[in-house]
C-alpha cells in the first residue's frame, strides 16, 4: 500500500511540474526589476544633476557585438545536442527576414561558458532580445513560437 501511495505522488509531481513546463517554455519575460537601466552618478553639487551614463551592449567586449542588428538582436544560446534549438534558430532565421534591421546572433554556449554564467543562461535554447543599443529587453528559455518572437520584437522595435 505505501508503494501505491508513493507513486501516486511521485506521478502527481511530474504531472504538475510537466504542465508547469508546457506553460512557461518559450515565453517572452521582462528582465529582472532590479536590473540596472542607467547610472546616475552623484553630482557634489545638490542644484546640478548628471546625466545617467548608458548600460553597455550586453554583448560588450565579446567577438558577437559587431553583428548586432540595426534595429534589435535576437541572441540565441544553443548547444550541439539540443533538439530544441534547431526549431528555435530556424523561427529566428525567418523572423529576421521578415523585421528589417533585426539580427539573429546564435552563441554555442558549450564554447562560451564565461558568457553564459555572467548573464545566467541555465538552459538552452534561451533567446534574447536586445534593443539597437544592446540591452536586453526580454528573454525566453525554451522554444519560443514565431508570434511570440514577432510580439517580443513589437516592443523593442
Amino acid at each position: 500500500m505505501t508503494g501505491l501511495i508513493v507513486l501516486v505522488v511521485t506521478l502527481a509531481v511530474v504531472a504538475l511540474f510537466a504542465a508547469w513546463r508546457a506553460k512557461t517554455d518559450g515565453r517572452f519575460r521582462s528582465r529582472a526589476s532590479g536590473a540596472p537601466t542607467a547610472a546616475v552618478e552623484p553630482s557634489p553639487d545638490p542644484n546640478e544633476f548628471e546625466v545617467p551614463t548608458a548600460v553597455p551592449s550586453l554583448l560588450a567586449e565579446t567577438s558577437f557585438d559587431a553583428s548586432r542588428g540595426e534595429r534589435a538582436t535576437l541572441v540565441q544560446f544553443s548547444t550541439a545536442f539540443c533538439a530544441p534549438c534547431r526549431s528555435t534558430r530556424r523561427i529566428l532565421d525567418e523572423v529576421t527576414e521578415l523585421v528589417p534591421g533585426v539580427a539573429h546572433v546564435e552563441i554555442d554556449a558549450e564554447y562560451h561558458l564565461e558568457l553564459v554564467r555572467k548573464l545566467g543562461i541555465v538552459r538552452t535554447p534561451t533567446t534574447i532580445v536586445l534593443d539597437a543599443d544592446g540591452a536586453e529587453h526580454t528573454r525566453a528559455v525554451g522554444a519560443p513560437t514565431k508570434a511570440h518572437v514577432l510580439a517580443a520584437l513589437g516592443e523593442v522595435v
